[in-house]
């Protein structure tokens, strides 16, 4: 496409900007940089001002800071996102909805030996295996349509979500994801996108895991060779609370603060003997949630918590970055789970999604949101997510 002269551009660029600096670039790069100052203080009003009018030469606007002065760049126009795939996204689900009605299953009988022998076994009894997976994959849903539904409010191109079937484990899923195909406006998007998730998910979650722990009971904990006992949040340990009326798990002894402060942070060592709650498959899809909710809170990157601490602070986020890992490497000791996340972070925490409008700044009701949002994370991150009863 052959762009307009810069002295035309630079007309529609001075009816919102105050240039003090122009630079004309590489088209491979961007057309034309210019320095200076918005005149309104209302960024958003004149990007969109802006962007409607370079559209027709198949242009758009970047805003950005840079050393504390503002700079507009205008660049190729993105192309428009491909038309939405239903097939692969629906398929993915229904391999996931029986992968986790499988992890559901409650059998009244024993399991028999072998390995072909107990995969028919479960077949038989799949159909048990549905309030777990009605309970965790509500959960899922709503935080996965929470990003979709927001991202198409807000006119940001994405997929439907793709679940991951994980057959034959706890949970009977790794989840699922969806991908922006579009970059959002400004941080407000991105914050709005980023927050919507998390937020619907935990409106699900609540009442999943109260639900379920009225379904559960308290029993002696015993060691078991193949046994493992969830992790425990500040609201996990809340919610026991409220519906057994003591702290669980309960050693057989009292102990003082630094015995709980031992167990929470590193899950040793386990009260053997003492009292736990056995939870029922509803309670553990609650608890599983909680859990889905804080690994996405992790402020870091493309996930969710990584969108809302760069909504909030800016670029200053990613020093944060190195102490995220070391704390994750050190947990690892404890539960070797996050040296995994550690390896997926140094992929996806090292990008994010850089909205278009860099000016823009959340609104005061958005800067409140976001500091609930983070003492959410704190609230329902477990520090072990599971911890072994074998002894």
């Amino acid at each position: 496409m052959t762009f307009p002269e810069t002295e035309v551009l630079t007309s529609l660029v001075s009816r919102v900007f105050q240039i003090t600096d122009i630079t004309a670039g590489d088209p491979r790069q961007f057309i034309a940089r210019y320095h200076g100052k918005l005149y309104n203080e209302d960024s958003v009003a004149a990007y969109d001002q802006l962007d409607d009018a370079v559209k027709q030469y198949g242009l758009m606007p970047l805003f950005r800071i840079e050393k504390g002065d503002q700079v507009i760049y205008l660049v190729r126009r993105l192309p428009d996102a491909p038309p939405t795939n239903y097939t692969t996204p629906l398929i993915l689900f229904i391999l996931t909805v029986f992968s986790v009605m499988l992890a559901g299953v409650q059998p009244d009988v024993a399991p028999p030996d072998g390995i072909l022998a107990q995969m028919l076994f479960m077949m038989k009894y799949i159909l048990t295996g549905w309030p777990f997976a009605l309970s965790l994959l509500s959960i899922l849903l709503a935080h996965e349509f929470g990003h979709y539904l927001m991202s198409r409010y807000h006119k940001t191109p994405a997929t439907l979500p793709y679940f991951i079937p994980f057959p034959f484990s706890p949970l009977g899923t790794m989840g699922a994801a969806i991908l922006m195909r579009g970059i959002p406006k400004n941080k407000r998007i991105l914050f709005d996108i980023g927050v919507a998730g998390p937020l619907a998910g935990m409106v699900v979650a609540i009442p999943v895991l109260f639900i379920g722990l009225s379904l559960s009971y308290t029993t002696t904990l015993t060691a078991s060779p193949n046994g493992f006992l969830e992790g425990n949040s500040l609201f996990y340990l809340l919610a026991k609370y409220l519906s057994f009326g003591q702290w669980l798990p309960a050693p057989t002894q009292p102990h003082g603060i630094l015995y709980w402060l031992s167990f929470f942070f590193t899950g040793r060592p386990i009260p053997f003997g003492g009292q736990d709650v056995m939870i029922s498959n509803v309670a553990f899809a609650g608890w599983a949630g909680l859990l889905v909710t804080a690994l996405n809170l992790l402020p870091a990157g493309t996930l969710d918590g990584g969108h809302v601490v760069y909504s909030l602070f800016g670029e200053k986020t990613s020093k944060a970055f190195p102490y995220i890992l070391g704390l994750l490497f050190i947990l690892g000791f404890f539960w070797t789970g996050w040296w995994i996340w550690a390896v997926m972070l140094l992929w996806l925490g090292r990008v994010r999604a850089e909205p278009l409008d860099q000016i823009t700044s959340l609104d005061p009701t958005r800067r409140i949101i976001g500091i609930l949002v983070i003492i959410l994370f704190f609230l329902v991150f477990s520090p072990v997510p599971f911890m072994s009863l074998a002894q």
